[in-house]
C-alpha cells in the first residue's frame, strides 16, 4: 500500500474540469473495475447518475443506505430504478432499528448534537461497514447546490472509507439537470415534485418554501446550523491533511502512469 493524498489529485482535478459526466463515469469504471460503486439516496442527482450508468452500460453496483425511516416514496423509487435500469442495488442498514435506538438513546434528532449522533448511527455507520470493499465511490454532489458543495471537487479522498470519491455531476447546472431529466425521462423521486428540494429521513425532512435555500427543509426544527448529515465528507470542514492508503499499481493507473486509457 502507498499513501495517497488530496494534493496528489490536484493535477487530475484540473484536467477533469472540462470532462463530461459520461466521460468521468467511464473513467471510474475503467480505472477501478470491480472496486467501484455508486452511492445514491434516491434524490434527483442520484437518479441521474443511475440513468447514466444504465445508458452507458457501466457495470457498477449502487449503494443505498436504508436508515429505517426513509419516506416510502424513496424506497419505491429505489425499487423502480433497480428494475427499470437493470442495476444491482446493495442496501445498507443501521444495526439498531429506530425503535431500538430511541429506547437506548432517546429521541436524538430533537437536538443539534443528537442529530449528529443520529445521522452517524443511521447513515454514516452503515456505509462505513463497507470500508475495504471499494477503492472508489461515485457520488452525485453538484456545486450548483451551493453551501459547502459550491466548492466540491470532482475527485477527493474519503478517509473514513479509505477510498476516492468521484462526483461526475460537480459542474452540472440546475438547467442541465432539468434538461437531462426531461430529455431522458429519468425516474425521479415524486417528493421532488411535492416541494422537497432535498430528501432524506422522514423525521427530519420537510418541503421548502419558494425563496428559501434548497436545504432549508433539512432539520428545520434545529435551525440553520444543521444542514449536512456527514455521509459526504466534503460537506464538513476539515483542517487536516487528507490521505488514504491505496495499492501503488492503482495509484499509477489513476494518475495515468501505466495505462493507455484516456478521456
Amino acid at each position: 500500500m502507498a499513501r495517497f493524498s488530496q494534493a496528489d489529485l490536484a493535477e487530475l482535478n484540473k484536467a477533469f474540469e472540462d470532462r463530461t459526466p459520461d466521460e468521468l463515469l467511464q473513467w471510474a469504471g475503467a480505472i477501478f473495475g470491480k472496486r467501484v460503486a455508486a452511492l445514491s439516496a434516491m434524490q434527483m442527482a442520484g437518479s441521474v447518475i443511475c440513468h447514466m450508468l444504465n445508458r452507458l452500460q457501466v457495470d457498477m453496483p449502487v449503494l443505498f443506505v436504508d436508515t429505517g425511516v426513509n419516506f416510502q416514496e424513496t424506497l419505491d423509487t429505489r425499487d423502480r430504478i433497480a428494475r427499470d435500469y437493470n442495476l444491482k442495488f446493495i442496501t445498507l442498514q443501521p444495526k439498531l432499528s429506530m425503535e431500538e435506538q430511541t429506547k437506548q438513546y432517546g429521541i436524538l434528532y430533537l437536538s443539534a448534537e443528537g442529530q449528529k449522533d443520529c445521522c452517524e448511527m443511521r447513515k454514516s455507520a452503515p456505509l462505513h461497514e463497507a470500508r475495504g470493499q471499494y477503492d472508489c465511490l461515485v457520488g452525485s454532489l453538484r456545486r450548483a447546490e451551493g453551501g459547502a458543495r459550491s466548492r466540491c471537487q470532482i475527485l477527493s479522498v474519503d478517509t473514513a472509507m479509505n477510498c476516492v470519491r468521484v462526483n461526475p455531476l460537480a459542474n452540472f447546472t440546475d438547467e442541465q439537470m432539468e434538461q437531462y431529466i426531461a430529455d431522458n425521462q429519468v425516474i425521479v423521486n415524486p417528493l421532488h415534485y411535492q416541494g422537497f428540494s432535498t430528501i432524506s429521513c422522514n423525521r427530519c425532512t420537510t418541503p421548502v418554501m419558494p425563496g428559501e435555500p434548497k436545504r432549508a427543509g433539512r432539520w428545520r426544527h434545529l435551525g440553520p446550523w444543521s444542514v449536512y448529515c456527514g455521509i459526504n465528507p466534503s460537506d464538513l470542514a476539515s483542517g487536516a491533511s487528507l490521505a488514504i492508503d491505496l495499492p501503488q499499481e492503482l495509484i499509477d493507473r489513476m494518475l495515468g502512469r501505466t495505462t493507455d486509457f484516456s478521456i
